[in-house]
């Protein structure tokens, strides 16, 4: 199959059926509406079924109960509707259920905007909803990068047992760009001896349950979860480095704000001044290496995102306060521009805050 051009929700869609998912339970909201109505045609085609909840809260429920059966599913949103997702997310959590979760953000609080934003951060890699747990995160920056990481974000599912976040923003999820699905060998996953599904003739039946009425009981199952989520930190940190070898200063973008900042980067070695990027790939675990390897030659940092400052604290504790960190963003739906960055590059390089 060659490149087709596609919008970024349908993209997603067309990704996740690539990857095996045969269910979709959602509810619709801008700017991510597309992909459930791609959806809702394509499923039936593979032998899957969408089937549009009465609410977010009902959609993520039905993502548990199809989880516990052990099939491949997701659910999708836009950021009020992901706040709304947040306790079945936590039970997904608690019962160590694999589940996809695409969240395309808008502009808030509260019904905010349509407009694009960043600022699901700390939502998506600090828990969002109860109790101690974290869900890795995948920030793709192209459609094609979300084809790739789409299956990679089943897998990682599956193999430990955990939902995991796709998280793009508005401008990812309306854009239009070539893609290609190429065909991948799936990796070797553990079995679904858990699953609900799994006792066909084997013994009784299996349950998926998030409760423990033994205080003990819990913090061991706790536990449990935290060597898992050391696991992950270990083993699925991805990153992107920019021109780092030999920058004088760094900029840290995630999402569609780093392909607005390698334009500025350009421009500002055009200009003399050596800037190069971190671009984190996994918003969480965050990548704290390329931290560790630069922030001891580097001047400066520079935190470019659209929020008023979330993924920036990430940054500052990777850096350990060896050097400075400045911080630029944009809220409410606008978009930070090249000349924008820039400018702020300059005011960096010149030592201005």
């Amino acid at each position: 199959m060659g490149k087709v051009l596609m919008k970024g929700n349908e993209v997603i869609a067309e990704a996740a059926v690539h990857a095996g998912c045969k269910y979709l339970f959602s509810y619709p909201i801008t700017p991510q509406s597309e992909l459930v109505a791609y959806m809702a045609k394509r499923l039936p085609e593979v032998g899957g079924l969408f089937l549009q909840a009465e609410s977010e809260v009902a959609a993520i429920n039905m993502v548990y109960g199809a989880a516990s059966a052990g099939v491949r599913v997701m659910t999708s949103s836009s950021s009020p509707g992901v706040s709304l997702k947040q306790e079945g997310i936590s039970y997904l959590v608690g019962s160590e259920l694999p589940a996809v979760v695409v969240n395309i953000m808008r502009g808030g609080p509260g019904l905010g905007s349509i407009q694009p934003a960043q600022s699901d951060y700390f939502q998506a890699t600090k828990g969002g909803g109860h109790g101690d747990y974290q869900i890795p995160v995948y920030a793709p920056a192209t459609l094609q990068e979300i084809v790739d990481l789409m299956r990679d974000a089943f897998n990682l599912a599956d193999r430990y047992r955990t939902p995991v976040y796709i998280l793009g923003d508005g401008m990812l999820g309306q854009m239009m760009e070539p893609v290609e699905f190429k065909e991948v060998v799936n990796e070797e996953l553990p079995p679904k001896d858990w699953a609900t599904t799994a006792t066909r003739g084997d013994g009784g039946p299996k349950l998926t349950n998030s409760l423990f009425l033994d205080p003990a009981e819990l913090e061991e199952h706790n536990n449990h979860l935290q060597a898992k989520y050391a696991k992950i930190k270990e083993a699925e940190v991805r990153y992107e480095s920019y021109l780092l070898d030999d920058a004088d200063y760094v900029i840290v973008a995630y999402g569609t704000v780093s392909r607005i900042a390698k334009n500025a980067i350009k421009e500002a070695r055009n200009q003399g001044i050596k800037v190069g990027m971190i671009r984190p790939i996994t918003l969480w675990p965050f990548p704290e290496q390329p931290f560790i390897e630069t922030r001891d030659r580097v001047k400066g940092y520079l935190t470019v995102e659209m929020s008023a400052g979330q993924m920036v604290e990430d940054v500052r504790l990777a850096v350990e306060g060896r050097k400075p960190v400045f911080f630029y963003g944009r809220t409410g739906g606008m978009v930070p521009g090249q000349e924008e960055i820039l400018e702020k590059i300059i005011e960096m390089a010149g030592g201005e805050q």
